[in-house]
């Protein structure tokens, strides 16, 4: 992937720039790659504090292909679709997507590597295939790059916003008007570090959002991602005031316990990166999110 850095850019650190550029990558991934060589400006290797020039090329070079130190597991995965590039994976509620401290088994990862023959090994061997996140408790769809070509493409769409991605959230309260959109930076929680905020220094975030349903204080809605940052849903709808149904984490106090917020990857639409063909793949909610809203319905007759 090449990016050629503007004006507004100018000056700033090399490892900065990139991940608020690229992503689902952390500001580490960045260094550990620009230090191993992956990552060159204008054809040259350089140190994460370089500071970036107006007009300069920076490529993101592929990594080779690692046989990942992950044990496969039978986790009979829902492949919503597959070829040789890339699939799209349906994540159930409760799976973490790669391993990390306290996960080392039964993550989506681990089920991708039982049931796919290749996966790109651009995010290294924790990692493999995977292009972006969605929360743990958080279910629905999500795409899986086969090999490192299909990786770069598919990243390239995430830093261009011509990915779509649309989920289905019950938030509290009842929201008075059908569209919205919120812009808001999201960054670190500076008085809790485990969370995300709404914060001055934070990336470019964007979401928009429709109303579907209104209940007497709920409402179902559609959330739209222009970006994806880190819980951007989560905390943008806490932010104006509607937190997420169920959410241990931003949600009140008082809430539904359900096991999780309320949230499901229910669209994604990408251009494939082999024929350019524009795919669109779609989920329906799933059992627990509409015995929740069921038995709403059911309450305001």
């Amino acid at each position: 992937m090449n990016l050629i850095i503007t004006e507004e850019s100018e000056g700033e650190r090399l490892d900065t720039v990139l991940a608020g550029l690229v992503e689902d990558t952390s500001r580490t991934d960045i260094q550990n790659r620009v230090k191993s060589g992956h990552i060159t400006v204008n054809g040259k290797t350089v140190k994460p504090n370089y500071k970036v020039k107006k007009d300069d090329r920076i490529e993101l070079l592929e990594r080779e292909n690692v046989e990942a130190d992950i044990v496969p597991e039978n986790l009979n995965l829902d492949i919503v679709y597959e070829d040789d590039d890339v699939a799209v994976v349906n994540k159930d509620r409760g799976m973490v997507v790669h391993p990390a401290a306290g996960h080392a088994s039964g993550t989506l990862v681990n089920g991708l590597m039982d049931q796919l023959d290749n996966l790109s090994g651009i995010n290294g061997e924790l990692r493999p295939g995977i292009v972006h996140r969605i929360d743990k408790d958080t279910s629905g769809l999500l795409m899986v790059a086969k090999n490192d070509v299909a990786h770069r493409h598919l990243v390239e769409q995430l830093v261009e916003k011509s990915v779509t991605r649309k989920y289905t959230a019950l938030v509290h309260g009842v929201i008075p008007h059908n569209l919205g959109t919120i812009e808001a930076p999201i960054g670190r929680n500076p008085k809790e570090r485990q969370d995300m905020a709404v914060v001055d220094e934070g990336k470019d975030a964007v979401t928009h959002f429709n109303v579907l349903e209104r209940f007497d204080n709920f409402t179902l809605v559609e959330c739209i991602l222009e970006t994806g940052r880190t819980h951007q849903i989560r905390v943008h709808m806490k932010y104006i005031g509607y937190p997420l149904a169920g959410d241990p984490k931003y949600g009140p106090r008082k809430t539904l316990d359900v096991g999780g917020q309320l949230l499901h990857a229910g669209v994604l639409g990408f251009t494939h990166p082999k024929t350019g063909e524009r795919m669109e793949f779609k989920k329906e909610l799933p059992k627990y999110f509409t015995d929740v809203l069921d038995e709403m319905r059911l309450s305001e007759k």
